[in-house]
């Protein structure tokens, strides 16, 4: 294992049944026996995560990304395939997995902490960093069956986190409780991978895995469906959401000149022909703006079928991929309705470029309704990128550029 701190290879796990007891046990021991059904939850699995590497796994529920965590934890034994973890793990897999409802919250410390492999005098040295961190006040010392899901998310991962693991394994834990806590934990999070730990999440947060994962795995029916850099693997995961319920839709990806990936898919009963980006007074074609700018967003429309009611939704990106804007007709009540084939349209939208220097991409979306999952005509991710660089404006950090002054009142104290 030289530089891996997990190696999963060819990994699958099967449940099996049987038509009787005799078949069961023949199994057991080697023998003839048959199962009646076998279900297959993980298959073919194989990656490497090396220290200080950050991997998601991706997938709808039932996919089989949670079976996968637990094989890796050896909470459940594979049925084929070879699994390799170097260094000391810490999980969190299940809300209070370990914790035992009478006892409280120190207790638990305790009680889990063993199970987690610390020994009674470190869980004595760590305690008072997790009753800080975990900020459940007096629920400290009340049993837990007290807890609300949120205390018992943040008692579970103080207590995982209590010294830096080799591996941190997080499944959908930290999706409970408030924002606060969130932030604050995936702040932990960013530490220790950049102090070298290896980290292993499952989420439905994208923001979140585009922001701290290098890598993504994608889970569809307990394999790996897609395998890659998270814009790739997000994108496309969005994508095939949205083909769920549209048969004839189609993914294109292909990554730009300038590193941007463009992920097209749709159906074509529309598409966008054209978009550019223009100074709203001049009308001067845009590829770096300034900040505060006015500027014109255009978008032409080929429209390819009879089409009852068309929607254009406008999303702006930055640099890691969040959206830090985005909106569509159907809000602003200007859908557009009955259109026939050979029709074409023109979309603008005025703004003011309040954002900060940086690199921002606009992805459009032609759809029929709010969302893109009742019919996606075409849905273009980063079709369009631009800059913006900061001339004229007082300096300041961040993607937005806020109307903001000090006040400042001075005044003699009394002696």
């Amino acid at each position: 294992m030289t530089g891996d701190v997990l190696r999963v290879q060819g990994v699958g796990k099967c449940y099996a049944t049987y038509t009787s007891n005799l078949s069961r046990f023949a199994k057991w021991f080697g023998l003839s026996g048959r199962p009646a059904t076998e279900f297959w939850a993980s298959r073919n699995i194989s990656f490497d995560l090396k220290a200080g590497q950050a991997v998601a796994l991706i997938g709808q529920n039932g996919a089989g990304k949670s079976t996968l965590l637990k094989l890796i934890t050896g909470t459940v034994r594979p049925s084929e395939g070879k699994i390799e973890v170097g260094g000391h793990v810490s999980a969190i897999l299940e809300l209070g997995l370990g914790f035992n409802a009478e006892l409280t919250g120190r207790e638990n410390v305790y009680n889990s902490g063993g199970m987690l492999g610390y020994r009674h005098h470190e869980l004595a040295e760590f305690m008072p960093s997790i009753e800080e961190f975990a900020e459940i006040d007096e629920y400290f010392d009340k049993p837990v069956r007290t807890y609300s899901s949120g205390m018992q998310a943040r008692l579970a991962f103080a207590l995982a986190t209590a010294s830096r693991p080799d591996l941190l394994i997080v499944d959908e834990v930290l999706s409970v409780g408030d924002s606060y806590f969130q932030h604050k934990s995936f702040n932990r999070i960013r530490e220790f991978k950049a102090a070298g730990t290896a980290i292993l999440v499952v989420t439905h947060s994208m923001g979140d895995v585009r922001e701290i994962c290098d890598r993504v795995l994608l889970i569809e029916n307990g394999e790996v469906l897609r395998d890659g850099l998270p814009d790739e693997v997000i994108d496309y995961y969005n994508a095939l959401i949205a083909s769920r319920t549209n048969a004839n839709l189609t993914i294109e990806q292909k990554r730009a000149d300038n590193g941007w990936l463009v992920s097209r898919s749709g159906t074509g009963e529309a598409n966008i022909a054209q978009i550019s980006l223009h100074d709203a007074e001049t009308e001067e074609l845009i590829s770096t703006a300034r900040v505060n700018q006015a500027l014109r967003l255009r978008i032409e429309i080929d429209v390819n079928e009879p089409i009852p009611r068309l929607v254009l939704g406008v999303m702006i990106r930055d640099r890691t991929g969040h959206v830090v804007w985005g909106t569509n007709t159907w809000h602003t009540g200007q859908t557009e309705e009955d259109l026939v084939a050979g029709e074409k349209l023109v979309f603008e939208v005025v703004f003011d470029c309040a954002l900060g220097p940086g690199s921002y991409s606009i992805s459009p979306a032609l759809v029929s309704s709010s969302t893109h999952l009742d019919d996606n005509f075409e849905w273009s991710d980063n079709l369009l990128v631009f800059d913006v660089v900061n001339f004229d404006q007082t300096f300041f950090l961040g993607t937005s550029s806020l109307n903001a002054n000090f006040n400042v009142q001075r005044s003699q104290l009394k002696p």
